[in-house]
């Protein structure tokens, strides 16, 4: 991995300034569609429009001979000695060498990646793999940036330069699932040569012209599309399920344009294309994600020499606008905001309690609607704030509590769901004890198996509960593979495992630990409604190598789980009583006076 210190020293890297004072809510039900492109569309999709006549005039190119310019992308035009004829045949080869205007351009390259994606089902395998395509392009130190849902489950990534016909081996170096950015780098010099990165320009403002170039579906050469900036505000992130700031704009954003550039009247670039919103109420909304954050990404991988993540404090707030509210809370003002509930692994659970009045961070005073001063004369979501710092962060809390205001230190650290959005490392956990399929319960897996199948009450925990300790899963059993030894429990499906011979399961690999370490007759699994399997702990031991051959499966247990295991010695609560009054994320919030922070 190259030294990163002239990416960011580079005069090609000018990042904002990410202050409150000089830099800059939707729905909580917003959902937007990640634009990746499939490589082969079908031929049905691909609608093409032929022009039968040519509007407008020749326009002269920039470092052309003075008098009738001609080449590039507008057609030339000679005057014949005989009548007006014109000619519009485009030379093969252009006929002048400055390409000023391009090499904007010329930094947009395609992606082509295969992905293979785990198969949360078969924990041990992998699904059958498909081809995307996508943007890119060149930042300083030889360096692209990208969508990270372009590259995701990659298992090859190539690219290829505008007027290329040679495609080059990509890899990544760091991708940010929060932030939807990956940084990918190509060792190949050749692919570097007479190129030029593309410079970074500041957050723009309302009504701001924005041009988004890339490769999106409808033909193979690069696409330019123009529009405006229509709104700049803390969005949701389809692809990390995390709130970050956001650039909203109305110019076309397609499948394949993911991962390209926006920029602005300068030719700076001012963010990059990652995702629409597709409403049959709404047209033409599409997002950029801000210099602001791609900074923070660039500058994290920097610092740590991996992507930590984006920090939070771990807070459900909620807003006091009522004024009968806050005279009861003893707050004075009309700002601040109320802590409902903290999560517990979180470093301000040690310094904030329920029913705590939030007026300003590092300095910054909190509005009763949950927002701080954006630039001069706007406003925006308080979590911006914690999102402009790293992890690790200490951030100085104004609060006020039973009427009494102080101070208070907390450090910051990304969240860690009970129930992740992604899986670390790619490839799920599972044990596999006698046919039953035990893994941790993920979003992912969800998705795949699909809510109905589910059961109320697992999603109720995947949606409501929080971690109450480090380390901490839900562990289920995903099927059982059908064998003599568990006669009776063949129909069992999504149940989650609270105990083994009596002891609280923290996590798969503590579940692992339990089975390893038994020393008794039998093995007895408590579920979910006190449901019991119990197994003859010598006869599942003989039976998983049979099972293992008749599914042909690899190892009955995955590589993470081979590792010994460290007790956290924490104190597991009755998981079956855990349910928070609100949704974990908010994706899920349905009431608009509540947010995540």
């Amino acid at each position: 991995m190259a030294a990163l210190a002239g990416l960011f020293a580079s005069p090609a890297f000018p990042f904002p300034s990410t202050s409150a004072s000089s830099s800059s809510s939707c729905s909580c039900r917003f959902r937007p569609t990640v634009a990746c492109a499939p490589r082969h569309p079908p031929a049905s999709r691909r609608v093409m429009r032929r022009f039968d006549e040519v509007e407008g005039a020749s326009k002269k190119r920039r470092g052309g001979n003075g008098g009738g310019g001609g080449g590039g992308s507008l057609a030339s035009s000679t005057r014949k000695d005989k009548g007006l004829s014109v000619d519009f045949k485009e030379p093969q080869v252009a006929d002048f060498e400055d390409l000023e205007e391009d090499k904007f351009l010329n930094a947009v390259v395609k992606v082509y990646c295969t992905h293979i994606r785990p198969d949360y089902g078969l924990p041990w395998q992998k699904q059958r793999q498909h081809s995307s395509t996508g943007s890119a392009f060149m930042i300083a130190d030889g360096k692209l940036l990208t969508n990270a849902h372009c590259v995701e489950h990659d298992t090859q990534i190539k690219v290829k330069r505008r007027g290329d016909d040679k495609k080059y081996v990509a890899k990544v170096l760091a991708r940010g699932t929060e932030c939807d950015l990956a940084l990918l780098s190509v060792e190949n010099e050749e692919f570097w040569r007479g190129t030029e990165p593309l410079q970074f320009g500041r957050l723009p403002c309302l009504q701001d012209s924005v041009t988004v170039v890339g490769y999106p579906l409808g033909g193979d050469t690069i696409s330019v599309t123009k529009g405006v900036v229509s709104r700049i505000e803390v969005t949701p992130y389809a692809h990390g399920t995390s709130d970050l700031l956001g650039v909203q704009i109305d110019a076309a954003i397609n499948a394949g344009n993911s991962g390209g550039p926006a920029f602005n009247e300068e030719g700076e670039c001012i963010g990059v294309a990652f995702q629409v919103f597709r409403s049959d109420e709404a047209e033409n909304i599409g997002y950029v994600i801000p210099t602001t954050v791609v900074s923070h990404f660039l500058n994290d991988y920097r610092k740590n020499g991996k992507y930590t993540g984006f920090p939070c404090l771990g807070v459900l707030l909620q807003k006091l606008e009522n004024p009968a509210l806050r005279e009861s809370l003893k707050v004075p003002s009309s700002e601040g905001i109320l802590v409902r509930r903290v999560e517990p692994t979180a470093p301000a659970s040690s310094v904030l309690r329920k029913g705590d009045v939030i007026t300003s961070f590092d300095g910054v005073s909190v509005g009763c609607e949950g927002t701080v001063p954006f630039r001069s004369t706007e406003r925006i979501a308080f979590r911006y704030l914690t999102s402009q710092k790293y992890a690790g962060d200490v951030a100085q809390l104004g609060i006020i509590r039973e009427g009494n205001f102080m101070k208070v230190p907390t450090i910051l650290h990304p969240r860690k769901h009970l129930v992740p959005f992604n899986v670390e490392g790619g490839q799920p956990s599972y044990l596999i004890v006698a046919g039953l399929v035990f893994t941790p319960l993920t979003e992912p897996f969800i998705e795949e198996e699909c809510e109905d199948t589910m059961g109320l009450k697992l999603l109720a925990k995947a949606r409501y509960s929080l971690s109450t300790f480090e380390g901490e899963q839900i562990v289920i059993v995903s099927q059982v593979l059908a064998n003599d030894v568990n006669i009776g429990y063949e129909h069992m499906g999504n149940q989650q495992v609270i105990k083994l011979n009596g002891t609280m399961v923290k996590n798969i690999h503590h579940l692992a630990h339990l089975v390893d370490t038994c020393q008794d007759k039998f093995l007895t699994f408590e579920f979910e409604d006190d449901f019991l399997v119990v197994l003859d702990r010598e006869e599942a031991v003989a039976a998983s190598s049979d099972i293992q051959k008749e599914h042909a499966i690899p190892s009955v247990r995955s590589l993470d789980l081979l590792e010994p295991y460290v007790d956290t010695n924490h104190e597991v609560q009755n998981q079956g009583e855990d349910f928070g009054d609100s949704p974990v994320t908010n994706f899920e919030l349905g009431v608009d006076c509540l947010l995540w922070a």
